[in-house]
């Protein structure tokens, strides 16, 4: 029971420190959509043009954003046939989208303003300093915006910005906005948790869409014959950490929302966590044994700061216990 840090607190908390500002979240959501508007007018010009379309794709377009990230991500679909087809050179796929950039919006821009990153192009908006990151996909007529994402280990993988909004807000819709807001929490957890491993040791790999998908997880199936507490946030991060902890992440998830759960792909990996739009996709695929074990070791060690903060006689030690989750502005006053 916990009597002296409640939902009521990790409310204002999320409130206060985590939740991206109304107006700024609306003031990023607008600029997005003025750089969409900009290339549908542009296309309309030139029918034939190899730049397809945008999508807001990330934690922005879902509204899953925490305050600590500054950067908005665009998905943008390029004709694959245009560039030498899915198999392209990701850095000249990079150059030619930058290129391509500055053809539709360099007039009111400076070229310095366009600058490839790590798997994007990022466009600088000035007045607000926000970095839109374009990312290509390559777009070979699929329906769904399903196209072909260059990971992080330079593969291709077929996927869908936009299918993974849809999946993420069918379940918002009947949960409540507390869906998404406890998603913003536990990647409050996780930035801080990081930052913590960075100072002393291995990276702890726990991506975003992790979070998400094992929130998903949780809300469809509950945990341990309960159903998943999303409105009672102090109930529903016992049930998250004590999932990771005793399952150890050795069991797969899988959603089937799109394809059958006998489509999943069978593989070895250390941790399966399945793209719920590509039965051919974990998400974890690179996540090592020595990966799962930290990231299961920083839960446990977790589940047991929320246990203490349940079981605590006065407030004082409650929010001393969740500060070891989020940190020194926890309650966030």
């Amino acid at each position: 029971m916990h009597s002296h840090v409640t939902h009521a607190d990790l409310v204002t908390f999320a409130v206060k420190r985590v939740n991206v500002p109304s107006a700024t979240a609306k003031s990023r959501r607008t600029q997005v959509a003025h750089l969409r508007s900009r290339l549908e007018a542009y296309i309309a010009d030139h029918p034939d043009y190899n730049l397809v379309k945008m999508r807001g794709s990330g934690s922005v377009a879902k509204h899953t954003a925490i305050n600590s990230s500054s950067d908005t991500d665009i998905a943008a679909y390029v004709r694959a046939a245009a560039v030498g087809g899915v198999d392209v050179d990701e850095t000249k796929l990079l150059e030619w989208l930058r290129d391509r950039c500055i053809e539709v919006y360099g007039a009111t821009k400076e070229a310095s303003d366009f600058e490839i990153s790590h798997h994007a192009v990022g466009i600088t908006m000035h007045g607000t300093g926000l970095k839109i990151d374009v990312a290509p996909v390559l777009y070979e007529g699929e329906p769904d915006d399903r196209g072909h994402l260059v990971t992080q280990t330079g593969d291709r993988v077929l996927t869908s910005v936009t299918l993974h909004k849809e999946f993420l807000n069918k379940r918002r819709a009947v949960a409540g906005p507390e869906y998404r807001e406890f998603i913003r929490l536990v990647k409050a957890f996780v930035h801080r948790a990081k930052l913590e491993a960075a100072a002393s040791g291995p990276e702890l790999r726990f991506k975003s869409f992790l979070v998400e998908l094992i929130v998903a997880h949780l809300w469809d199936n509950g945990w341990l014959s309960k159903p998943f507490a999303i409105k009672d946030y102090p109930r529903a991060f016992e049930q998250f950490f004590a999932y990771i902890v005793m399952t150890e992440l050795k069991e797969p998830i899988v959603f089937t929302d799109y394809y059958q759960a006998s489509e999943v792909d069978i593989c070895v990996d250390a941790v399966q966590v399945w793209d719920p739009v590509n039965p051919s996709n974990n998400v974890t695929k690179g996540y090592s044994e020595s990966d799962r074990l930290r990231l299961v070791q920083r839960c446990s060690e977790a589940l047991d700061k929320v246990n203490t903060a349940s079981s605590a006689t006065n407030k004082t030690a409650a929010v001393t216990a969740w500060k070891s989750l989020f940190g020194p502005t926890f309650p966030g006053a």
